[in-house]
């Protein structure tokens, strides 16, 4: 049987106009799919869900996250604060190493109690779907272990989970100068078995001057496409290593960050329709000089992501609209832009544009009822829960957790 969801005012995202607007329009969902997008005057029988003319979204989705960790590094922001270099903490044991340590040293159990408030905080928003990556465990055994925590949040938690291998995240540290051999050990045994398990969608890397050459990368991309796996990588953060391009090579679904990217990069992307994933959190908290070249990106008609980036150390937000407000006060987004970069091509960035990100027959019904005025609300207005139902896979879950 068929739900219409009627007197709604309906943001279907779809590139139309701004926010593809639709008024006077009822929805109509047939299992967990959108099956009828039709005017008011064309409801045919069924049960009726009256919005009484709130505005109707996709659901959120939320493309790069680091969710899953042990521990904190609020002490290493202080200190950061007080003019300890970054290179200073990392001497210590700080940066990524530290929640290294704090991850290996937690069960599945303890991950998921620890990740549970952060991903309601994301629900609370309207995140229907979310990106969680591995990258703090660094071993077979630890990495396995973050990517079965992100599939068991998915299956528990009312949400859509994506999950991603990020066994390239840092070398750890009983790799220690030996870059090469820990890269033999994420394509010989790593990827393997979790192409294996089906516990990831993606492979991604950190293409890096402090982290993973471009070969290096190149080499982890072949693997991961050679078990199926889709690629992606957090490229052109802190400099410019071209792996922006290296990535549009193999066919990249997404690069992020970007503050560095070229016009030799953007060129790349927009060949091979890679989408660019904005963090501004991370741009934000880490206080960056460079912004990433969003009007080039805009100009060449790549497609702009936003996503919290959400991590204990760089962008410890588990906000999807303050990351969507940032992204227009700090990268020059509109509101129209900024939301499709969390609906539309978020789901691009995740290989699911097929299925989520717009309000369209033969989606999936996953979708939002907002009590704002205009959409440009749900950007502009932080603090507030203004999110009225929340619908994934054609069933309500509660919004308010």
């Amino acid at each position: 049987m068929t739900r219409w969801w009627i007197n709604g005012r309906l943001a279907t995202m779809t590139p139309t106009g701004a926010y593809g607007l639709l008024e006077g329009h009822a929805m109509g969902v047939t299992g967990d799919t959108i099956s009828a997008i039709v005017p008011m005057s064309e409801v045919v029988h069924g049960e009726v869900v009256d919005v009484q003319g709130r505005w109707i979204t996709p659901g959120l989705v939320d493309c790069h996250t680091h969710l899953v960790y042990g521990g904190n590094r609020a002490n290493e922001w202080e200190m950061r604060l007080t003019g300890v270099p970054y290179t200073e903490i990392a001497r210590r044991g700080g940066g990524i190493l530290n929640s290294v340590r704090a991850t290996r040293a937690l069960s599945e159990d303890e991950l998921i109690e620890a990740a549970l408030p952060r991903l309601h905080a994301l629900i609370r928003e309207g995140v229907t779907t979310v990106e969680i990556k591995s990258g703090y465990g660094l071993t077979l055994a630890d990495e396995l272990k973050m990517l079965r925590v992100a599939r068991r949040l998915g299956e528990s938690e009312g949400v859509r989970v994506s999950g991603t291998l990020l066994a390239a995240h840092a070398v750890p540290p009983e790799y220690a100068g030996r870059a090469d051999d820990y890269v033999d050990l994420i394509v010989h045994s790593i990827i393997p078995e979790v192409a294996h398990q089906k516990l990831a969608d993606a492979v991604d890397v950190f293409c890096e001057s402090i982290a993973f050459s471009v070969p290096q990368c190149e080499r982890i991309w072949s693997v991961a496409r050679h078990h199926g796996l889709a690629v992606k990588g957090h490229c052109e953060q802190l400099t410019n290593q071209h792996g922006t391009a290296a990535l549009a090579r193999h066919g990249g679904w997404s690069a992020d960050h970007l503050e560095y990217l070229d016009d030799a990069g953007i060129a790349a992307m927009a060949e091979a329709g890679t989408t660019a994933v904005l963090l501004p959190g991370a741009y934000y908290f880490l206080r960056e000089p460079q912004r990433p070249p969003v009007e080039a990106l805009r100009a060449a008609g790549v497609p702009l992501a936003v996503a919290t980036d959400l991590n204990p150390g760089t962008s410890p937000f588990a906000s999807i609209r303050m990351a969507m407000n940032l992204a227009c006060v700090l990268f020059g987004l509109s509101p129209d832009e900024a939301l499709a970069g969390a609906t539309r091509n978020a789901a691009r960035a995740l290989g699911r544009a097929d299925r989520l990100g717009t309000l369209e027959v033969g989606k999936q019904a996953d979708f939002l009822v907002w009590d704002v005025q205009h959409p440009a609300e749900i950007v502009c207005s932080l603090g507030v829960n203004q999110l009225s139902r929340r619908v994934v896979r054609g069933e309500e879950c509660h919004a308010r957790i």
